[in-house]
């Protein structure tokens, strides 16, 4: 017997690829949302954890501005206290000056020059006296220039020959002689800590007079 299908097969083959063909669609439709919705969940981590890092890294920077302003504070106070040690060691320098100044003039005048003038005008010192020859002022310009601490710089203004009358009305020939120096503050603490009595001890041998 023989039997004939009479029902529109084409038709039910055409539905039948018709539903896989949507059903594979609707499938890659699916993982295509799923991948898509992956990604943005992956997304949204990476960012909340990059924002989280910013987070520390903004508490970090502000905290280390504080550390410099801080840092900056200090050094100011450092440098506002050094500035003050140096005018006080200042002050206890320029209170020992006329000390070690004399001192220093009586160490470094030589035998046979008198002093008799001594003028100071802030670092520069004028000095005015008589000397028995031209070669004592020399001399004395020498010691000023490479042997005194705290004397620099002489500079010889004049120096001219006068007679003068000696208590025995004896005429001698002297030279009248003016100079002017620099104070200078000396390297070490050890070289101006000259003492005193030293100018006292000394002053027999070059009597000075200051004004």
């Amino acid at each position: 017997m023989i039997l004939i299908n009479l029902l529109p097969h084409r038709e039910e083959k055409r539905r039948q690829r018709k539903r896989s063909f949507f059903i594979t669609l609707g499938a890659c439709a699916a993982i295509g949302v799923g991948i898509t919705a992956a990604w943005y969940l992956a997304l949204q981590q990476m960012t909340a954890a990059q924002d989280e890092r910013n987070a520390f890294l903004k508490t970090e920077i502000a905290r280390l501005d504080n550390q410099i302003k801080d840092i900056a504070t200090l050094r100011t106070e450092i440098e506002a206290l050094k500035a003050r040690q140096k005018a006080v060691e200042d002050l206890q320098t320029d209170r020992n000056v006329p000390v070690h100044l004399l001192d220093e003039l009586v160490r470094q005048t030589p035998e046979g020059v008198y002093l008799n003038n001594i003028r100071q005008n802030g670092e520069v010192v004028t000095v005015s006296g008589v000397a028995q020859t031209n070669e004592r002022v020399s001399e004395f310009l020498r010691n000023t220039l490479y042997s005194s601490p705290w004397l620099e710089r002489p500079e010889l203004i004049e120096i001219k020959a006068a007679n003068v009358t000696a208590a025995n009305r004896e005429q001698r020939r002297l030279y009248e002689f003016s100079m002017r120096v620099t104070l200078k503050r000396p390297q070490s603490a050890a070289a101006a800590a000259t003492p005193a009595s030293g100018a006292a001890s000394s002053a027999a041998r070059a009597p000075v007079k200051a004004s």
